[in-house]
């Protein structure tokens, strides 16, 4: 027979359990977006001081993001067969369990951006702004995904505005890369959505022009991304090693539109997660490499 549980073990379970519902491993979407922007506006190794603060902003904004949309969506989750098993709709997390940790993460967002400069302080209420309302966007707009990809998009341009405190066009030709990016793939993911969006009175690409049309959407998302990508190579002055990393990420977006060809969803998860989640890590890594390894 088990010992009884410690209130430190129920803590640790609860959290373990909220951690798992946001994703938490998923911050590594768009932190290697904001981490190349440091680098590149810092012209060399940023204050470690400065990473810091970035990194702990990064977590904070995702962390709370995440939690508003599911919070935001627990009645539509509840209402999914795909979804219905999230911890929100099945019960395994409270609901005020899942409002303390949205609000934490918004106090270290702005608690991380005073302690970078003014300006990154003064805009963290907009950041706060942005990546929240994505959560309920799609009961009014099939632009859904291109506001996801605006969220996203402010962690270079948060990261860049941190280490120089202004926008100059490398932070804006990668945060366009981001936003398509984002748009591209979010688009293909809702694809799996459509009858049930539909039937709800939602809003997405998918559910408005066919699974189709929405993939062939996204197709033009993603060149739209590697132009913004190959334009801040260009600004960059950049060498062969970040124009390899561009061809591998090339490579990478005809892979995950191979994969749902023909709406033919069954390899969505591939597409998705394995494919999207080393998008950005390639970009760092060959960026970086190029920059500061082989000058």
């Amino acid at each position: 027979m088990r010992a009884p549980r410690t209130p430190n073990e129920t803590a640790m379970q609860r959290l373990k359990l909220l951690l798992d519902m946001i994703k938490f491993e998923h911050t590594v979407f768009a932190l290697p977006f904001a981490l190349l922007a440091l680098f590149l506006a810092s012209d060399g190794l940023p204050a470690p001081r400065t990473l810091l603060w970035i990194v702990v902003a990064m977590v904070g904004a995702r962390t709370s993001a995440m939690t508003m949309n599911r919070i935001a969506d627990r009645d539509v989750d509840a209402a999914n067969p795909r979804t219905r098993t999230r911890h929100l709709p099945a019960g395994s997390v409270r609901v005020r369990d899942a409002w303390v940790m949205c609000i934490a993460g918004a106090a270290l967002l702005i608690f991380a951006a005073s302690q970078l400069n003014r300006l990154a302080l003064v805009l963290s209420p907009v950041a706060l702004t942005v990546i929240w309302s994505y959560s309920w966007t799609k009961r009014f707009t099939s632009a859904s995904h291109l506001w996801l990809g605006a969220a996203l998009a402010l962690a270079p341009l948060g990261a860049w505005i941190a280490a120089q405190g202004r926008l100059e066009m490398p932070a804006i030709w990668l945060a366009l890369g981001v936003f398509f990016w984002v748009a591209g793939f979010d688009t293909i993911y809702a694809c799996q959505d459509v009858e049930f969006d539909r039937g709800r009175g939602l809003h997405s690409l998918p559910a408005r022009l066919g699974p189709r049309n929405a993939l062939r959407l996204a197709r033009v998302f993603h060149v739209l991304m590697l132009a913004a990508f190959t334009a801040l190579g260009i600004v960059l002055h950049a060498g062969i090693l970040y124009w390899i990393g561009l061809a591998v990420i090339v490579a990478l977006v005809v892979v995950q539109h191979a994969l749902v060809r023909g709406a033919d969803l069954r390899h969505i998860d591939v597409a998705f997660f394995n494919v999207n989640s080393i998008v950005g890590a390639l970009l760092l890594v060959f960026a970086l490499a190029d920059r500061f390894w082989v000058r």
